[in-house]
C-alpha cells in the first residue's frame, strides 16, 4: 500500500501543461553511455552526406576541403551515441561500429 503524503521526485519540473522546457541536442552529451562508436574510414569517405542527413544527433560534422564544400566528415563524439545509424546508410562502408574501451 503506498503512503498518499508520498510525491514522487521529479528531476525536471514539469509546468500544468504537462510539457517539459524545450532543449536542443546540442546542450547535452551522450558520451560516456555508448557501447560502439563509429571510426570513418577518409579513404573510402566519398562524401555524400548520408550519414549527417540521417544521425540523429550533432555527431556528423561535414568537413569543407580545399574550399570545395563538404567533401569527408568526421564524427563528434561528445554527441554520438553509438547507434549505428550512419554506418547503416553509408554506401560504401567507410563507417565501421567499433567497441567501445572500458572505462575503469
Amino acid at each position: 500500500m503506498k503512503d498518499p503524503k508520498l510525491k514522487p521526485q521529479l528531476r525536471f519540473q514539469i509546468n500544468p501543461g504537462g510539457w517539459f522546457e524545450g532543449g536542443s541536442s546540442v546542450e547535452y552529451t551522450t558520451n560516456d553511455w555508448r557501447l560502439e562508436r563509429p571510426v570513418i574510414n577518409l579513404d573510402k569517405c566519398v562524401g555524400c552526406l548520408y550519414c549527417w542527413i540521417y544521425c540523429p544527433e550533432p555527431a556528423i560534422i561535414p568537413l569543407d576541403r580545399e574550399g570545395r564544400g563538404p567533401t569527408k566528415v568526421e564524427v563528434d563524439y561528445d554527441h554520438c551515441k553509438g547507434c549505428g545509424i550512419c554506418a547503416q546508410v553509408c554506401p560504401t562502408k567507410a563507417i565501421e561500429m567499433v567497441r567501445e574501451e572500458v572505462k575503469v
